[in-house]
């Protein structure tokens, strides 16, 4: 959890019920969680119509970036092999 040295102490953390989130509070920041266990992946909490507890932003990003990674290391890594040498010897 190297990132929260990076993050103001006034912000909340939405995650799912993993233990290695547990110190969260401890280090002063707001911290909500969603059980997938019980099948709950969202929750409104204040009867609004608007689920302000949710980690699928974050369950999103890393399904496309495993989804597509494969791919975009591809091009990338074929983007720089297509590049001529900078330094001859």
């Amino acid at each position: 959890m190297a990132s929260v040295r990076y993050c103001p102490n006034n912000i909340m953390v939405y995650t799912n019920e993993y233990a290695i989130y547990n110190p969260l509070q401890t280090w002063g920041y707001g911290h909500k969680t969603v059980c997938h266990r019980a099948g709950e992946y969202a929750r409104d909490e204040d009867g609004d119509g608007f689920c302000e507890v949710h980690v699928n932003t974050m369950e999103s990003f890393w399904s496309l970036l495993m989804l597509r990674g494969k791919a975009l290391l591809s091009a990338l890594l074929d983007s720089l092999l297509s590049l001529p040498p900078r330094f001859t010897y």
